[in-house]
């Protein structure tokens, strides 16, 4: 039997059957890929939960803290909404900021993984904005707690169903804005710490808000930060669905929470690039 029969029965390279072709991965489509990343990213929540946990916890503390110690207090001030409302959209912006699937994105960068799916074809924008995926159910699971909190304890939305929906919505989209600065810390560093202490940006921008009064009584360089400062828009547009529908102060949360979000997400999506760049 000649060496080209034997081939040819074998089905090995040089026999003209299907099986001749290399082996080798192919591209599945950027849908397929999202899907693929954002599946594995959501299958391991459960793991992740003591993690998760805490961001949920705290906040639920410090509203329920700030309302018994403040309430009264603020009374006087004249807020002109009762201060459990006042307080709720601090409560549920602090509950989704800074929270993302980061420090697991920063442990595949560590054991490897990362590198390993840097070898297929997938895309590369799947490996980011398949987290995000994640990172939505994770905002909703912590955000609807604290929202029925609030109206158990009274606050109700003037704006009905509509503007409760659109103030989970707004939240949402703040928390997903926000992740652009964990991601792009754990794609620079791939360290854990780092990325665990990405929190603290956020800390000067809430307490240079009317987190705790209003606008009107802040005074001095705290009253002209506050005026400069995004969070401070975004924390009174989610006030005014409480009181009902104001389109200016609604454009001024969009345009924060975009302005906010461009700049992060640039951040997030350059550090992937020069990750996934040979």
């Amino acid at each position: 039997m000649s060496e080209a029969s034997v081939r040819e029965r074998a089905g090995g390279p040089g026999s003209g059957g299907p099986d001749s072709a290399p082996i080798g991965a192919r591209r599945m489509g950027f849908w397929y890929d999202l899907f693929a990343v954002g599946h594995r990213a959501v299958i391991l929540l459960p793991r992740d939960m003591a993690a998760i946990l805490p961001a949920l916890i705290v906040p639920i503390f410090f509203y329920a803290v700030t309302i018994g110690a403040l309430q009264d207090v603020a009374g006087f001030a004249n807020i002109g909404l009762d201060y459990k409302a006042f307080q709720l959209p601090l409560a549920l912006v602090m509950t989704v900021t800074g929270i993302s699937r980061a420090h697991a994105l920063v442990l595949d960068v560590q054991g490897g993984y990362f590198d390993r799916l840097l070898l297929t074809p997938v895309n590369r924008w799947a490996l980011l904005l398949g987290m995000f995926v994640a990172d939505t159910i994770v905002l909703l699971f912590l955000s609807l707690p604290v929202l029925a909190m609030g109206l158990a304890l009274g606050v109700r939305f003037a704006t009905g169903i509509a503007g409760i929906i659109t103030f989970v919505a707004i939240v949402t989209v703040w928390g997903l804005a926000y992740t652009g600065f964990p991601y792009a810390i754990a794609l620079r560093t791939g360290n854990p710490t780092a990325v665990n202490n990405s929190f603290l940006l956020f800390f000067p921008l809430v307490f240079l808000t009317p987190a705790w009064m209003p606008r009107d009584a802040l005074t001095g360089w705290l009253a002209a930060i506050a005026a400069w400062n995004p969070v401070t828009y975004i924390i009174e547009g989610l006030r005014t669905l409480v009181i009902g529908w104001d389109g200016v102060a609604l454009g001024k949360t969009l345009a924060a929470v975009g302005g906010i979000g461009a700049v992060s997400q640039y951040l997030a999506f350059s550090a992937l690039k020069r990750r996934t760049t040979p």
